[in-house]
């Protein structure tokens, strides 16, 4: 299933183009609050972790088995919302944007330190610090918070630079368009959440 194809000129194999697919779509069902998302965000996961383990993306490929436990909660966030009331898009608090940044921070440093002391990858810091905001990002995300749209910008951004030095060139152009539709997402929850304030 990882064989090479060529693409539109591209390198990728058959495993990357299905995780890619899943993703898009995934992608484009959060934007629209639609909870299938989880469900392709499940199997998009568990195809990536082949293709990040091959790559030698430790971080990146643990971070997809977390992707996993946090969709089928974020499935659920979705469906049932917080107690009887339905999550709507919704703004973080001051507290929240710093309990936010520490715990990026917190897990860069652990993750990191990790992946330069017990494995084979060439580039601990940055797998460290994107698998730490993707955590990050996946936790707002299940709580319909409007700033994981912001993380996803800025950790997508750096993920494209990672994918192409890491010769994952279909998943560098994902993450590009995963950077335009996360601006669509920001855009589009940040109206619904004005809207329900």
């Amino acid at each position: 299933m990882n064989e090479p194809l060529i693409l539109a000129g591209l390198t990728t194999s058959p495993l990357e183009l299905i995780s890619f697919l899943l993703a898009v779509t995934t992608v484009v069902l959060n934007i629209r609050q639609k909870h299938w998302a989880w469900l392709f965000s499940i199997a998009s996961s568990a195809t990536y972790a082949v293709v990040f383990y091959d790559a030698r993306l430790y971080g990146d490929m643990g971070l997809q088995f977390v992707f996993i436990a946090a969709s089928v909660w974020g499935w659920y966030q979705w469906l049932h919302g917080s107690g009887n009331t339905p999550l709507v898009p919704s703004f973080l608090k001051a507290s929240g944007r710093a309990w936010s940044l520490a715990a990026w921070l917190t897990g860069f440093v652990l993750l990191s330190t990790f992946l330069d002391n017990f494995t084979d990858t060439d580039v601990p810091h940055a797998d460290g610090f994107l698998t730490a905001g993707s955590l990050v990002g996946q936790l707002l995300l299940a709580k319909k918070k409007v700033e994981n749209w912001h993380v996803w910008i800025a950790v997508d951004i750096l993920y494209v630079g990672l994918y192409l030095y890491k010769g994952l060139v279909l998943t560098a152009v994902l993450y590009g368009v995963f950077v335009l539709l996360a601006i669509a997402g920001l855009r589009t929850w940040s109206a619904l959440a004005r809207k329900a304030a």
